[in-house]
């Protein structure tokens, strides 16, 4: 199937929507500053200053968020893209993001996104209904937000959700796992599933390379998998000579066999030069496949490879018997042959959200503009 891109421009009532929102999670110190509870950054800003996010800023009553209502961009991509295999597979989801991150990857491969300015970047207002029916046009079975990470639009990416789900559609985060509290709590308990990275496994690269801390991750992960119904997949972009060493890949995938479970998804995906880390040379094949080795020994049963094309290293085998119930090839679903979500050789349970058939979106990525 070869790639195709269009445009697709969706009219929406023209509802106005804000630019600025009222911040739900921060607490006034005792020296009249605002510290900012949304991620374990915390940071405690006077009015006028905002947070290394950049979106989100303090003012005189409390902290808002800069960003709300705004988008940088709308796209109706693949489910695998993000990469999600267990979820729907072979359907659509409306994705979008808006500016900023709470981290600051120096490998980020959407740089342009995540470092960019609000104020650059950003499209006119759109509402979470207009893009809640926006998704119900396009045929989009689920909604993301991604491109940038979730956790610093949190209010708004809530209300999306709430709206999305108001329309029997399903929600899906993707997202760096940088997140704590009520905050933590408020978005994991409107989103269905949840693709996040998982971006080393030592503390060294998180502080060195990403500007924040692995401990928080991890305890991102153990609450998605084990306090909600939310389905979890991980993610873990292999960078040659910074987080690719054996020992460091095996702790990592031990982690995720004994404290998330042997059933959740791994996705090991190939890392090329970007942003500030255009000195680290591209992932070879070999990498990822030795990576995907050291966590099926390690016990886990769904372990991926990504941005390579690798028929194998892409499908999903029944942990039963072995048989090939679902082959893919660069986000097309070739083949599925899952009955009731079970092996149709040894009724055995594969793990995940799957309907009766697969959706046929294939490779397709298809630009949209929401129009108010």
């Amino acid at each position: 199937m070869t790639t195709k891109t269009t445009t697709t421009t969706t009219q929406s009532p023209p509802t106005p929507a804000p630019t600025s929102h009222r911040a739900r999670w921060f607490t006034k110190t005792d020296d009249g500053r605002f510290r900012c509870d949304v991620c374990p950054r915390e940071c405690t800003l006077r009015p006028g200053q905002r947070g290394f996010c950049y979106v989100r800023a303090a003012d005189d009553d409390g902290m808002t968020l800069e960003t709300y209502g705004r988008s940088s961009g709308f796209c109706l991509d693949p489910i695998e893209k993000k990469p999600l295999f267990h979820f729907l597979p072979g359907t659509s989801v409306l994705s979008f993001g808006t500016a900023g991150c709470n981290l600051g990857c120096r490998f980020c491969q959407n740089w342009d996104i995540s470092k960019a300015r609000s104020d650059d970047r950003l499209q006119a207002p759109v509402t979470p209904e207009q893009i809640a029916d926006a998704a119900v046009r396009a045929g989009a079975h689920s909604v993301a937000f991604t491109y940038n990470d979730p956790t610093i639009f949190a209010e708004y990416a809530i209300d999306v959700a709430l709206a999305v789900r108001a329309r029997g559609l399903k929600t899906v985060a993707v997202t760096n796992g940088y997140i704590q509290g009520g905050a933590r709590r408020a978005l994991y308990d409107v989103m269905d599933a949840a693709n996040i990275d998982l971006k080393g496994f030592t503390e060294a690269f998180y502080e060195k390379i990403c500007l924040g801390g692995l401990e928080a991750v991890k305890d991102t992960l153990r609450y998605v998998k084990h306090q909600t119904d939310c389905h979890l997949e991980v993610t873990t972009l292999l960078i040659p000579g910074h987080n690719d060493g054996d020992d460091e890949l095996l702790a990592l995938s031990r982690f995720v066999a004994d404290e998330l479970g042997v059933d959740v998804p791994l996705h090991f995906t190939a890392f090329h030069p970007d942003h500030q880390l255009i000195d680290a040379d591209p992932t070879p094949p070999q990498t990822l496949q030795r990576a995907r080795r050291i966590a099926r020994a390690a016990g886990l049963r769904h372990v991926y490879v990504g941005n390579v094309t690798d028929v194998e290293g892409e499908s999903t085998a029944c942990p039963g018997c072995g048989a090939r119930v679902i082959e893919r090839d660069r986000y097309v679903v070739n083949r599925f042959a899952l009955e009731g979500g079970r092996c149709p050789h040894c009724q055995t349970v594969i793990a995940g959200v799957f309907a009766e058939r697969a959706g046929d979106f294939g490779r397709r990525r298809v630009p949209l503009r929401i129009v108010a």
